[in-house]
């Protein structure tokens, strides 16, 4: 409870705008720390809380019905064909399960990932000291947990790691979606991507050649 007040304090602060312009590095410097914070809010919240202020109505579905539910899931997931992730929102956040496609997008495998926390497979890039995949991810989570409706993020830069565990820019569009279960429980968060990488470095590119 302390190191989250802490946490709270620190993003309030490095959050607040200054009235007079500022010098450049300390802007920068100041937009780190808050990354950081936030970041670790992220991270604590996951483990402790998971996606969801009420965790006592998480999971609380039959074992069998929440099984049924999930194949179901599955299915849908695989006919789609489209990138998609299934979260388990209780805390720790872990990996239920994920398509090929998403394998393919994130330069994973279900092998590898399923049944593990989302943020030691998703982490933020390091060298990326401002880096906010992680919290803007996270808040995400917990506005689709906490409304039962599927939330939409904006594109989110999100670097991955290739074979070699060296960090690649992404960039995604993401969509998270709650699971209920027939007396309205949360038992799962699907998360979609769109890779839409090409489109934002073509547009950077087009911004390039238009300034000259």
């Amino acid at each position: 409870m302390v190191e989250r007040f802490l946490l709270q304090e620190n993003i309030g602060l490095f959050g607040q705008r200054p009235g007079e312009p500022q010098e450049p590095r300390m802007l920068e410097t100041v937009r780190r720390l808050l990354a950081a914070a936030e970041r670790q809010l992220a991270l604590l919240e996951a483990e402790r809380r998971g996606a969801t202020l009420v965790p006592t109505v998480v999971g609380t579905s039959g074992r069998f019905e929440t099984r049924d539910q999930l194949a179901e899931l599955r299915k849908i997931f695989e006919a789609d064909k489209r990138p998609h992730l299934i979260v388990d929102p209780r805390p720790g956040l872990h990996i239920v399960d994920i398509n090929d496609s998403y394998g393919a997008a994130t330069m994973t495998s279900r092998l590898t990932i399923a049944g593990q926390r989302l943020f030691d497979i998703f982490p933020d890039n390091p060298d990326d000291l401002a880096a906010d995949g992680v919290s803007n991810l996270m808040r995400s989570l917990n506005t689709a947990a906490e409304s039962g409706q599927a939330h939409a993020m904006k594109v989110q830069r999100y670097d991955v790691r290739d074979a070699s565990g060296r960090f690649v820019e992404k960039y995604w569009q993401p969509v998270n979606t709650p699971i209920l279960d027939a007396n309205g429980n949360l038992v799962f968060i699907l998360h979609h991507v769109d890779d839409v990488t090409d489109e934002v470095f073509a547009a950077r590119l087009a911004g390039r050649l238009a300034g000259g």
